[in-house]
């Protein structure tokens, strides 16, 4: 099974993740953990590059966004999945979509395709998305956070109604939380959708 969880910075949806994967690896399954950007040497490259650098160009952050992602999908998450793992990844190709696409104005059916692409097509079989208000998130992040988190309330509204729409288009694979909840209680409500 392949599980990822979506949502705006400061939403819980990392607190999920790990605890989701905590939970599957005490019924004694194998399980990956993993994040985006990240979960491969060239993904953490990316993951500095984009988050703590300089200025990058938005078609700039979305390629190397899907730069990254190819490589996870090739290096890390197909062989899981081929093995029988379960893989959990904090954030995938709807965060590039949401973020690049709707956030930065890309536009949502280019810069899925780009990344449908190369991924070869592969989606995850649940997607979590964890919706909180931009305030809320906002609060959690603080000053400090990168430099995406740093573009503050505007993008994080721009992208939080993109992922509403990525929900509604794909209701299949879709999960909805309100992250505003106690994180036991999200995290009970995850289980349930995977039982």
């Amino acid at each position: 099974m392949f599980v990822s969880f979506e949502g705006i910075d400061g939403s819980g949806k990392t607190t999920q993740a790990h605890m989701l994967a905590s939970t599957l690896e005490r019924y004694g399954g194998d399980v990956v953990l993993t994040r985006e950007p990240g979960g491969t040497l060239l993904g953490e490259q990316v993951r500095e590059l984009v988050l703590h650098g300089d200025h990058v160009a938005p078609w700039a952050e979305a390629a190397l966004y899907a730069a990254a992602r190819a490589q996870h999908v090739d290096q890390l998450i197909r062989p899981a999945l081929g093995r029988g793992a379960t893989v959990v990844c904090d954030r995938y190709l709807d965060s590039s979509v949401a973020y690049q696409g709707g956030g930065r104005g890309l536009g949502l059916e280019t810069v899925l395709e780009l990344n449908l692409t190369v991924v070869g097509g592969l989606v995850p079989d649940r997607t979590f998305l964890v919706e909180v208000r931009a305030e809320t998130a906002a609060a959690r992040v603080g000053a400090t956070g990168d430099r995406i988190e740093r573009d503050g309330i505007a993008l994080w509204s721009r992208v939080a109604s993109a992922y509403r729409e990525l929900a509604e288009r794909f209701p299949e694979r879709y999960v909805v939380l309100d992250g505003e909840r106690e994180v036991d209680a999200i995290a009970g409500e995850v289980l349930d959708h995977l039982r």
